[in-house]
């Protein structure tokens, strides 16, 4: 399987995705938009607020034997298309780190990432047991355990941001064992 990138308007990348099937039905393959899912505190009550993960940019899944040049002007022509990763000129599938990442929220957490579970060490370090934070602890870049709320740095084309994803925490860890 070869994934691609593609970069189109910011908020309305579900709708680009429904213009894309309703004006190209010959369009089969898969489609992700991963999102997240966190609680927002305004003035003591708590909503959930669903947002992507990447904001602006959509991943298609497409077979080896399948070329991308015979769908690209599909995808060039529905409103709200800016580009494919690296360049219209250049379309090469995900690699390395960037693929890495993506699958990562596309393929282990789903189409909406939740709350993960941890729990805190004797040094006050996070320590992930099961979720969307599963696996990227190293990119944790700061934890809010009042907001309960994990930091992450993430990477995608040279291009690096950071975005909030949940947790409940489990226990905290005292001595050398599980909490």
């Amino acid at each position: 399987m070869n994934y691609y990138a593609i970069q189109v308007k910011t908020r309305a990348e579900e709708k680009y995705i429904k213009l894309l099937r309703a004006m190209h039905p010959e369009i089969r393959f898969p489609i992700y938009f991963p999102k997240r899912r966190i609680d927002i505190r305004r003035q003591g009550v708590i909503s959930q607020s669903t947002t992507a993960v990447f904001p602006g940019y959509i991943f298609v899944e497409i077979d080896d034997d399948v070329d991308i040049h015979q769908y690209h002007w599909a995808f060039r022509r529905t409103e709200g298309f800016f580009r494919f990763l690296r360049s219209n000129q250049n379309i090469t599938p995900m690699a390395d780190r960037d693929l890495e990442t993506a699958l990562h929220f596309i393929k282990n957490v789903g189409p909406v990432a939740g709350k993960s579970r941890v729990y805190f060490n004797e040094n006050s370090r996070i320590v992930v047991v099961e979720g969307p934070l599963m696996g990227l602890e190293g990119r944790i870049i700061k934890v809010d355990k009042r907001k309960g709320r994990a930091k992450i740095k993430l990477d995608l084309y040279n291009d690096s941001f950071s975005i909030d994803l949940g947790f409940e925490t489990i226990g905290v860890l005292n001595g050398g064992g599980k909490p």
